[in-house]
């Protein structure tokens, strides 16, 4: 990726603007996507993510995008402009809670992860799983240079190469090691109450702990980390 990107988020919430903090400092450009209702978007990006803009097309977001980030709550992404995505690299950084988002029918019975049920919305889409699996408090708190020692590592899972190296090149620019998590269906090993999430670990533990996915810990009480 280029030094300065243009990155499109979809949600202004905690998880949408903290990224959106991250991108900024980083010297990427970025525009947020709100809902319809938000007259004083901007007004609330000054003030929790300066230098981010609001967008008025959000149908158009991807399109004029380098990378687009998806950060709603679970319950509200079958409202995004799918269609708009074909061809364009997405994260998805969603993470679905029963107690917040409630039962998804979309999601009852499945054994697959969430994200390629997010992705089967638009296959013509270059999907990422990735930067769901850390609140957004750690976000702020935790970049650090690429020199630091203490970095803390972020997974990417893809099944798309290049869209994992452009992923993982911006997950480095804003201050984190990024760790190539597998395919987009390892991207299960990411979700809510898995091992891996919300721990806080450097490149080499987490490659570690990749070596025997799947092992699951008790359900994260983490709902912090939801958009």
């Amino acid at each position: 990726m280029s030094e300065t990107s243009r990155i499109g988020i979809f949600g202004p919430g905690k998880v949408g603007t903290a990224i959106a903090r991250l991108a900024v400092a980083a010297g990427h450009r970025v525009e947020i996507a709100g809902s319809h209702r938000q007259q004083s978007l901007q007004l609330l990006l000054d003030v929790l993510a300066p230098g981010a803009m609001q967008t008025h097309s959000a149908e158009t977001l991807a399109a004029r995008s380098d990378l687009t980030i998806l950060a709603v709550p679970f319950n509200r992404s079958l409202d995004l402009p799918y269609s708009s995505f074909s061809g364009r690299i997405i994260i998805d950084a969603l993470n679905y809670w029963p107690a917040i988002d409630g039962v998804v029918a979309e999601l009852d019975g499945i054994s697959q992860g969430t994200s390629e049920v997010v992705a089967a919305r638009n296959p013509a889409a270059r999907w990422v799983k990735s930067l769901n699996h850390l609140g957004y408090h750690d976000m702020d708190e935790h970049a650090r240079p690429s020199s630091d020692p203490t970095r803390r590592a972020i997974a990417v899972a893809s099944d798309d190469s290049d869209a994992k190296r452009f992923v993982s090149a911006f997950i480095d620019s804003v201050g984190f090691d990024p760790v190539d998590a597998g395919s987009l269906a390892d991207g299960i090993h990411l979700q809510t109450g898995t091992e891996i999430f919300g721990r806080e670990l450097s490149r080499a533990q987490f490659e570690r702990m990749l070596v025997r996915p799947g092992s699951a810990a008790e359900p994260a009480q983490r709902a912090d980390a939801a958009a």
